[in-house]
């Protein structure tokens, strides 16, 4: 019996028409929740570096890296070697929680990127493929280890979209339809400076943040219950690239430790040399009782581990597993990124990079008035467009402007330019570019980031809302 295969339709299609067809066929076939798809319809068939090439030949700069996944951005020749050697080397893909050789060196490699006084006492747990799952596994192991339920939490969070991890979180959207998500959880302000939640602004903010804290813990009639743990992000990324002062770090960490409070730091996305640091946490340096990690980790492969004091080390066998957490491409893959951004020096790339890209749009905020606040760490940049003819608040910032932001968006990617927003109601362009990002491509971004919003709020476009 012959089975006859139809062409898929629209294979033979130029171009343009064929990413046409395709983008119809995953408006019909995929779920109302997909995102980036919605923002950039493109339809990407190379890649290299920097550069996203997509089916009608036109070329991207991408600022959004696989949400801070690509650090070495897309395939880079010591990732790919990586898997070359791994799947011709015919070792088992696919082996659970077992002992590999590939396991043991990506092990090794990421307990030497470690701050020694973490890594010395650490235990690592391999989770499921995604960042929320290894949240997931953080709050069942602290939640275990102290017989507490409770979890301290703050404003502009964002750990994932399982369970657990959405209760963690601080957006409302993504929790209003689940009744009683949050119900564990309580709700600490962070540091935001630029809409400072107590209405004063600048390092007051970090200061009454920390008393707050402190004293909401200490009141016996301050309705909390002492909690099983405390989750951060040292630079909050889905939040709008706000980051934490290092002061306000050590503060939550002398708060925690005095109270016997586990202190977990979400690294998903600000690891691996993102922030300017191999990790984030090194710039205030601070020893938490766990980190989160995921994204860079797997070097452009799914990968997500918790790595943990060894005193914390309660559970009991199956107490958390995952049938992909034995994904040894990605191992490889991760061990081989880990190697090169040390080997490299990319850390130290990203902070000066960093700096100067962040200096050039501070330049800007002058010119360009929409640009109402110039934040971030490393390779880890938001963008707060305003609206210039708002009242501003207390603290001197204008109203947000998504309506803007979201031009500004589509304006970039007409340049060529895939950039993403972020933060309160989406009003943050974020720049994530790849670590590998050079300096001519640094200046690329800048130009065709600034024309955007010259464009976007030209005298011509005054009618139009900001």
């Amino acid at each position: 019996m012959t089975v006859h295969t139809p062409a898929r339709a629209g294979s033979d299609l130029p171009g343009a028409d064929r990413a046409d067809a395709i983008l119809a066929r995953q408006r019909a076939r995929e779920s109302s929740a997909r995102t980036y798809a919605r923002s950039f319809p493109i339809v990407p068939v190379r890649a290299q570096g920097m550069v996203i090439e997509a089916t009608d030949g036109r070329r991207y700069l991408d600022c959004l890296a696989g949400a801070g996944t690509l650090a070495l951005g897309h395939n880079h020749p010591v990732v790919l070697d990586a898997v070359r050697r791994t799947v011709d080397s015919g070792a088992p893909l696919h082996v659970l929680d077992l002992a590999t050789p590939e396991k043991d060196a990506f092990t090794d490699e990421l307990f030497a990127t470690l701050p020694p006084a973490f890594a010395d006492r650490a235990r690592i747990h391999f989770c499921g493929p995604a960042g929320t799952d290894a949240v997931e596994a953080a709050l069942k192991l602290m939640q275990t280890a102290t017989g507490r339920r409770g979890l301290l939490a703050f404003t502009g969070a964002y750990h994932g979209m399982t369970a657990g991890a959405l209760a963690a979180s601080g957006g409302v959207g993504a929790k209003e339809p689940v009744p009683g998500i949050a119900a564990d959880v309580t709700r600490l302000p962070y540091p935001y400076a630029y809409r400072c939640p107590f209405g004063v602004g600048g390092e007051r903010t970090a200061e009454l943040s920390a008393a707050y804290t402190e004293r909401l813990l200490d009141d016996a009639n301050g309705g909390v219950v002492q909690p099983a743990a405390m989750i951060l992000e040292a630079v909050q990324g889905e939040g709008g690239a706000i980051p934490a002062p290092d002061a306000w770090m050590r503060e939550m960490r002398r708060i925690t430790a005095e109270r016997g409070i586990p202190l977990l730091v979400d690294e998903v996305q600000t690891g691996v040399g993102r922030t300017g640091a191999f990790w984030a946490i090194e710039h205030s340096g601070i020893v938490p009782d766990a980190m989160v990690m995921s994204k860079a980790i797997g070097g452009t492969l799914p990968l997500a581990v918790l790595v943990y004091h060894e005193d914390y080390d309660g559970w009991l066998p199956g107490a958390h597993t995952g049938t992909f957490r034995g994904n040894t491409l990605a191992m490889a893959a991760g061990t081989a990124t880990l190697r090169h951004v040390a080997r490299e020096g990319l850390a130290e790339r990203a902070a000066t990079v960093g700096a100067r890209m962040t200096a050039r749009l501070e330049g800007l905020r002058a010119e360009l008035p929409a640009i109402g606040d110039v934040r971030g760490r490393g390779l880890m940049i938001g963008v707060e467009l305003v609206d210039p003819q708002g009242e501003p608040d207390a603290c001197g910032a204008r109203p947000f402007a998504p309506e803007l932001a979201a031009r500004v968006r589509s304006a970039c990617l007409g340049r060529g330019l895939i950039v993403e927003l972020g933060g309160r109601h989406d009003s943050t362009v974020r720049l994530l570019p790849p670590l590998v990002i050079s300096d001519e491509q640094a200046e690329t971004v800048l130009d065709r980031l600034a024309d955007a919003i010259a464009e976007e709020t030209s005298p011509q476009l005054a009618g139009r809302p900001a």
